[in-house]
Formats: C-alpha cells, structure tokens, sequence
C-alpha cells in the first residue's frame, strides 16, 4: 500500500483536487448566517483535512478558539439584553394591580361626573390647531355646553367643566358624552377627547400585556394612557 492511499484510507485528502464521494448534507441550505455549531464545524473540518506535513499554525488555532470564544459570549449577551429589554419594557399583572381604585386619563367619549360636580377631560391634538372646542351632552344627545377652548398646540389639552348647562343649571350626575372639534387654516385636525374614569379591575390580553377595565369605557390596555390621578 503506497503513502496516498494510507492518506486516504485516514480519510486525508492530500490534494485539493481529489474527488470526494462523502454524500453532501443539504440540511443548512438556505440559512443565511453561522452559528456556534456552524463555526465548531468548519472547525473540526479543518483539522481532520489539514496536511500532515503543513499543521495548522498554533498561532492560527489560538485565534480561531478566541473567535470562537467570543462568539459563544456575544450571543450569550445578546440573548440576556433581550430578556432585560422585554423585561423592562413589559409590566407585569402585579405591577398592574396597583392601578385598581385609582383614576386614569384615557381616550373615551363617556364620562362621569366629579363628587364635586363637572368632568375633568383633555383633547388630544395631533398637531396644532386654531379652534378647538369640546362639546359635553347628556344621555339622550342633548347638547348641555360647549367649550372655546380657541388656538392650542399639538398634544393633551386639558379642559374642566364645572358640570353647569348653558343656563347655569346643574346638568345632572350624568353619565356625559364629550365630543372634540379641531380645525385649523387647513382644515380640520385629528381630535380625541380624554377622560378621567376610575379602574375597577386589571386582567391579562390574548398578548399577556395588562387591560384595564374602566366604567363607561370599557377595557383598555395599559399602554393607553395619558395619565394617572
């Protein structure tokens, strides 16, 4: 038996043009990006087809495992900043419980009245506008007063009505309807009213983010609002 062929019976190809019959694995075709396995793989290939005669340098080897050795660790990091991130950005349903009893501002349309009397509200503005107005009406549509609230910039404009009709009579105990109007030299301005309503329950979405349930309002998720009394 000649030196080659012991080469090959080893499973070293001392040529880079010899033929190689080894069935060719096709089970990472389409990926697009290494991984650990993927670099320790290329790895091992190199040493078990290297030239006997022309060894990897030691140099070399000892950079590869360093490149090696922080691939493992970016990815290790990049996996535990993610678990932080979305734990930072995501409130948990007992952080959320601390919202029950309190009051929040919201957008909505229906509000109830203060132990005082009136409503408390804002507009939301998405740019700024020349005539803004809120309109508060009664259970049955009645207009019961409008606010001027004239030129405002864009974002939450607050309003407070001190729960008097246009005659100066007490409007009730409600509940009211608010309805906002914007306008400016181009027209009319996208508008939103804002109201306080109080939180009587906290559950969890179909996403596992907090909703809170408002009366008058309905469920609304927690990253809706503007604003806690």
């Amino acid at each position: 038996m000649d030196f080659d062929t012991t080469l090959q019976t080893l499973g070293v190809n001392r040529y880079s043009g010899t033929t190689s019959t080894t069935k060719t694995d096709t089970s990472n075709l389409g990926k697009t990006e290494m991984d650990q396995n993927d670099f320790l793989t290329l790895m091992t290939a190199q040493l078990k087809n290297q030239d006997p005669f022309e060894p990897v340098d030691n140099t070399q080897m000892v950079a590869q495992m360093a490149q090696f050795s922080s691939l493992s660790g970016i990815t290790e990091m990049s996996t535990t900043l993610k678990a932080i991130a979305s734990k930072l950005s995501g409130t948990s349903l007992s952080d959320a419980l601390g919202y029950v009893g309190k009051t929040v501002l919201t957008e909505g349309s229906t509000a109830y009245p203060r132990e005082a009397g009136g409503i408390a509200g804002a507009v939301a503005l998405e740019k700024a506008a020349t005539d803004v107005s809120v309109t508060i009406s009664d259970a049955d549509g009645k207009t019961l007063k409008t606010l001027v609230l004239g030129k405002q910039d864009a974002g939450a404009v607050a309003f407070d009505w001190d729960g008097k009709n246009a005659a100066g009579e007490d409007a009730g105990e409600g509940p009211f309807t608010v309805k906002v109007s914007a306008r400016n030299a181009d027209g009319a301005v996208n508008a939103a009213p804002l109201v306080w309503a109080p939180v009587s329950t906290v559950s969890l979405g179909a996403d596992g983010q907090p909703v809170l349930t408002l009366p008058g309002v309905g469920q609304v998720p927690l990253s809706a609002v503007w604003q806690v009394g």
